[in-house]
């Protein structure tokens, strides 16, 4: 709850800005390891509490605007509740993604008792903050090359200018956009792409980021450094980051070709489902992230609903399934028809439009339109049969700096097979917009050979219509889970548990759990299986150490 406002007591120009300071509380309002919302100027602003010093922070998180005084404040970090992004409470950085923005920090004083707040005017309406970044310098010879304009390089881009690179950085993307949020394509089908964007081109030309759109390449030198694109020219690189993501996987059977059989990559495609979808019958082919977004976002628009899946229940081989009979549940109850353990034997169609969908089964299910959502393949073809080491699925394989087999080659995001610390340092792919962000961070930094390796807690979510499932962690190959709340209520948190320890968690309506959570393995600790039984909503997280 936030505490109620006291009249602004000084307002000062400073230049261009208007510089506040308000009283806001009772220092004895607020105990060590406590925080609370107040006002300031009407604005939100975060006040928390550790040890004697008592700090203010912007109110919301830069990524979504969530009230970060239901967070989780441990040790001079702090976990935004939704997404798990991670602040610095002294300094207000973002340590741990999703964003791009840091917080703002305000001063605090205290007189006679009165905590009083003084802040800018523009840093309590915007609620977030930009680092300070270098500019590029001619004299510097260098080059730094990022394929993609996804997360990963953007992060990589950004974080190389707060580090005080002053050489020259080019972004090439195939595609004919800035970077964007790909994360609501599923969200808002009919979104123009602009307003997707993450930074606009003023921003990027402000700090010396070229992109250059339709640029896509086609093959690499890693021994020459030099970059080939699919309209002939080149580019030398000093260091290069491949972060060129992911495409749907095809599905393969007679008719999907069909006209009105459609795959979701770009807001063109988003765009397109949605006009095609209003008023008819659709078919979804997949019930994984990509399957069930786009149902619960159709949901109202399309005229009939069915979900197609060769597995038992939706998530089954990620979020598991006792969450996958939750979000089924949960879009049945919206009407969408779901046929499950059952594959897709070949579409039907007519004048070269698709009007049906055959199942192994016999099932013959009507469609004006069909989406397939059946998972994912690393975008690397134009490096096979270079000296890049690529795993069996295609994936680059990096180690803990994002460094290649190639020198002054790293890779980030979809791309990347790398050691996941909580799957006991065996390299994996993790399709997620927090990890590729990670990445491109950490490749930055060891572009500047500071030698960083990776130290993250995956988190990401998926939001079927109003909620959200949150899951941090890495729960493959977990043998038994441990549920808290009531799964049939929607709202719970579930425990995966590997060898008797906890490697994952998700939850529906049970914030901020799966941020403590994420913190609690961020911090090296270790939560068993008796743990995670006896814990409830009000109790901290253990501080056991893991078994050596």
């Amino acid at each position: 709850m936030a505490a109620p406002p006291s009249p602004v007591s000084a307002q000062k120009k400073d230049g261009a800005d208007t510089l506040v300071t308000q009283r806001v509380c009772h220092e004895d309002e607020l105990h060590d390891g406590e925080m609370l919302e107040v006002e300031v100027a009407g604005y939100p602003v975060l006040l928390l509490r550790e040890g004697l010093v008592i700090r203010a922070l912007g109110g919301r998180c830069p990524h979504a605007g969530a009230a970060l005084c239901k967070g989780y404040l441990a040790k001079g970090r702090l976990r935004c509740p939704w997404h798990g992004a991670c602040f610095s409470t002294e300094t207000g950085d973002i340590e741990e993604y999703p964003t791009l923005d840091c917080l703002p920090v305000f001063q605090v004083t205290v007189e006679e008792g009165q905590v009083y707040i003084s802040a800018r005017m523009k840093d309590l309406e915007s609620s977030r903050r930009v680092k300070p970044m270098a500019r590029e310098c001619q004299l510097d010879p260098q080059t730094v090359l990022l394929l993609g304009a996804g997360p990963a390089a953007l992060t990589c881009a950004e974080t190389l200018r707060q580090e005080g690179f002053t050489g020259r950085i080019v972004m090439a993307t195939w595609e004919n956009h800035l970077p964007y949020d790909k994360t609501k394509l599923t969200q808002d089908l009919g979104a123009p792409a602009e307003s997707l964007y993450l930074r606009s081109q003023s921003f990027l030309d402000a700090h010396d980021i070229e992109v250059w759109k339709q640029s896509e390449v086609v093959s690499l030198d890693p021994a020459g450094k030099m970059a080939r694109f699919r309209d002939g020219t080149s580019q030398a690189y000093s260091s290069l980051l491949i972060a060129t993501g992911s495409s749907p996987r095809k599905l393969q059977c007679p008719g999907c070709s069909l006209e009105n059989v459609r795959m979701l990559l770009t807001p063109e495609d988003a765009n397109r489902i949605l006009a095609l979808a209003l008023g008819k019958t659709v078919v979804i082919v997949g019930a994984s992230f990509i399957g069930m977004e786009v149902a619960a976002s159709l949901v109202g628009k399309a005229a009939q609903l069915q979900v197609v899946e060769r597995e038992e229940l939706p998530y089954l081989l990620t979020l598991g399934g006792q969450v996958g009979t939750v979000a089924m549940k949960m879009l049945q109850a919206q009407g969408v028809q779901f046929h499950m353990k059952v594959d897709v034997a070949q579409m039907q169609g007519e004048d070269g439009k698709v009007t049906g969908v055959v199942l192994s089964n016999g099932s013959v299910l009507p469609a004006d339109l069909v989406v397939v959502g059946i998972g994912v393949t690393p975008n690397t073809s134009f490096i096979q049969g270079s000296s890049i080491r690529l795993d069996r699925g295609g994936a680059i394989q990096v180690d803990l700096f994002m460094q290649t087999s190639a020198p002054s080659v790293f890779a980030a995001g979809d791309v990347a097979s790398f050691p996941v610390a909580l799957f006991g340092g065996k390299s994996a792919s993790i399709y997620h917009w927090q990890i590729a962000q990670a990445h491109g961070h950490v490749a930055a930094l060891n572009m500047l050979h500071r030698q960083k390796p990776l130290h993250t807690v995956p988190f990401f979510w998926t939001k079927l219509q109003s909620k959200s499932i949150r899951y941090a962690g890495y729960g493959t190959g977990h043998t038994e889970t441990v549920p808290k709340g009531e799964l049939g209520q929607e709202r719970f948190l579930l425990f995966y548990l590997r060898d008797g320890w906890v490697t994952a968690v998700a939850s529906l309506n049970f914030d901020p759990l799966v941020a403590m959570v994420a913190e609690s393995l961020y911090s090296g600790k270790c939560i068993s299986k008796q743990e995670a039984e006896s814990m409830t909503e009000e109790k901290e997280l253990p501080k056991e150490e893991p078994p050596q």
